[in-house]
């Protein structure tokens, strides 16, 4: 069964197998990307507490692919009012305690400086903690257990290192996107504990940067949601400071 994805994976399909489902997602080995193969692989062991874990990995006839347990769910509702949102913040924060794996991952401040008026700026989302980064809501996976519900956070192509405030950072313009006001996704994140971590200049800095990243991948890959992803970061960005207009980032590649 085929699944639908967005700009990490060539095939994204669950297999049913004699064990039981499986999911396998892959790239082809001259892919430009196909590095997220091995970063996946490799962030694997340190991420199953929040995430799936992964069966196999397969490279062949040019083709490198991975297997996961199959997670049964849907992806999650950031809407307002959506009882979903706690469940996220409960994600976000056991992510928050995972230790950061010594395995070569981006560096938030390297990533996400190009989008800064002044690069050196970014030293502020220097840290040491593990870091999703691509909080889209097909990522957050949903599931029932008991009478409760559970997120669960898959596709870790992004995997990053830095301050251990950006995830939440992150959900903040999905959540905007979403339908949520500035004010109030930022309170959403706020109950994430990293969250306090951060100062209102970080944070100012950080939706610049946002807003250079979303008006980048709109550029680069035009589509209704990527769109919709600009101009929620840039309605961050016009509300944390203070309703004026941000200084425009630099141009810079998409999905940096």
């Amino acid at each position: 069964m085929s699944t639908r994805h967005g700009f990490n994976s060539q095939v994204a399909a669950t297999l049913d197998t004699a064990s039981g489902p499986v999911f396998v997602k892959g790239l082809r080995q001259d892919h430009p990307r196909a590095w997220t193969q091995a970063r996946e692989a490799a962030v694997n062991p340190r991420v199953r507490p929040v995430s799936a874990a992964l069966l196999w990995r397969v490279t062949s006839a040019g083709w490198d692919l991975l297997g996961f347990e199959h997670l049964a769910g849907r992806g999650a509702d950031f809407r307002p009012g959506s009882t979903d949102l706690p469940l996220v913040v409960d994600l976000l924060t056991a992510l928050g305690r995972l230790r950061c794996p010594e395995v070569e991952l981006k560096d938030a401040a390297r990533r996400w400086a190009t989008y800064l008026d002044e690069p050196a700026d970014a030293v502020a989302f220097s840290g040491e903690a593990l870091l999703h980064t691509d909080l889209n809501h097909t990522n957050v996976l949903i599931a029932r257990t008991g009478h409760r519900g559970i997120a669960r956070l898959v596709d870790w192509a992004w995997a990053t290192r830095g301050a251990a405030w950006i995830d939440p950072a992150c959900w903040v313009v999905w959540l905007i996107s979403a339908g949520h006001h500035p004010r109030e996704a930022e309170r959403w994140a706020a109950g994430v504990p990293s969250w306090s971590s951060a100062s209102a200049a970080d944070l100012n800095l950080f939706s610049t940067a946002q807003a250079g990243l979303w008006r980048a991948t709109a550029e680069e890959h035009p589509s209704g949601w990527t769109h919709q992803l600009r101009d929620a970061a840039a309605r961050w960005a016009h509300h944390r400071h203070g309703g004026g207009i941000a200084a425009a980032p630099r141009s810079a590649g998409a999905r940096a």
